[in-house]
């Protein structure tokens, strides 16, 4: 058995009974299994990669005002865990890249066995206190969140389930729905620790939130390979940002906005800002639409660069175009099935990506997410035909 399995599971027996005894308190355990299926077709070939995923969560309340939570994660990959981008990419940006070079362009999966959370969280009057590796979720879009410096969602699956982050938070309720949250996250130098203050208030039926943060980040370059470390160069430098974001309701539509912008200390300077709204219909009929810019982003597909490409995937950026569209559809076809379609639009390059999905529950513990993806885009575009198009199954059973 893989040592780091073991102690997973040591951990979580010891947990479920030896707590119990030393504190009086009952360790709650809950958690999923899931089991997915990718497939993606690239020049004429179809790829597979599955993965089997065990989730355990403990959660203890050891006082009244002391709770402790944490959650183990283990991913088994089956299938193809080596997708090289440049197979992804047109000649022209493929081109000035030297052929022993190009192994190196490769996203690799293993199997993974981490702690993803594990915190205490500790309230007192004037303020909660939280203390660990925890979920961190800013921000008020879908799809896109500029004021979120930790985490970068997957367009096509966007809710799905974010990392934790060590950090120490402090929230400060100020009254009248009003409230303050300080957080700092531990790097090396505390030039480039994370460190954030944010500041939230209601105004009839919106929420508004202002933040400040600063952040280690590091854009690498992926036009040179450092071929003692076979990897790319990079520098880490500070990034500064000031941001705002709002959320409600006026009219019967769900109405948000998000912006930032964020100073560099050695690369140039960009901002980011989403614009959303929703509805749903008498018959059911669900309707969402988010608008997203990023003045990373180019506006000429002719211009997308390796540097793009590769920064994209890697999540040092999180778009390759200027301006996107994000539009979903759904509607309940019958009790426990949704059906939906989810349409990408490239403003920038006029390409898109066209992504029908199925939502269906098989019992009150048993979930069921498909979609297919087809890119429609004239080949170098965001979501050119050349990029691949795929699918994925995924069945989630809860415990």
């Amino acid at each position: 058995m893989n040592k780091w399995i073991f102690l997973c599971v040591l951990l979580l027996l010891s947990s479920l009974f030896l707590s119990p005894i030393l504190s009086g308190e009952r360790v709650e355990i809950f958690g999923y299994f899931e089991s997915q299926f990718m497939g993606a077709g690239i020049k004429d070939r179809f790829y597979q990669l599955y993965t089997n995923k065990l989730r355990v969560d403990l959660q203890s309340d050891v006082s009244e005002t002391i709770t402790f939570s944490a959650n183990f994660d283990y991913i088994n990959y089956l299938g193809k865990k080596q997708w090289n981008i440049l197979d992804f990419l047109t000649d022209d940006v493929t081109a000035s890249i030297p052929r022993e070079a190009r192994p190196f362009y490769v996203i690799a999966f293993s199997d993974e066995t981490f702690l993803d959370n594990a915190y205490i969280k500790m309230r007192f009057k004037p303020f909660d206190l939280i203390v660990g590796k925890q979920q961190i979720s800013l921000g008020t879009g879908y799809v896109w969140n500029p004021t979120d410096i930790f985490n970068v969602k997957d367009p096509l699956d966007p809710t799905y389930e974010q990392p934790g982050h060590t950090a120490l938070r402090v929230e400060v309720p100020l009254g009248s729905g009003s409230s303050l949250t300080a957080l700092y996250s531990p790097e090396e130098e505390w030039k480039y620790s994370a460190k954030l203050i944010r500041y939230k208030n209601r105004v009839s039926h919106f929420d508004f939130h202002i933040i400040a943060a600063e952040k280690q980040w590091v854009f690498h370059d992926y036009t040179r390979l450092d071929t003692a470390t076979g990897g790319f160069p990079g520098k880490p430098q500070k990034r500064s940002l000031l941001g705002a974001d709002t959320a409600g309701e006026a009219f019967g539509l769900g109405i948000w906005a998000e912006f930032a912008y964020n100073w560099m200390e050695e690369s140039k300077d960009f901002c980011e800002l989403v614009i959303g709204g929703d509805y749903t219909f008498d018959f059911q009929t669900y309707v969402m639409v988010e608008y997203y810019r990023n003045t990373l982003g180019k506006t000429d597909h002719k211009n997308y660069g390796i540097n793009d490409w590769m920064r994209f995937y890697a999540s040092e950026q999180k778009a390759i175009a200027r301006d996107q569209v994000y539009l979903l559809i759904q509607h309940p076809a019958m009790a426990l099935l949704d059906l939906g379609l989810i349409s990408v639009y490239s403003l920038s390059d006029g390409s898109a990506a066209l992504v029908p999905t199925l939502r269906y529950s098989l019992s009150d513990n048993v979930d069921v997410f498909a979609y297919l993806n087809v890119n429609l885009g004239g080949a170098g575009k965001v979501f050119g035909k050349n990029t691949g198009s795929g699918g994925l199954l995924r069945v989630r059973v809860y415990f």
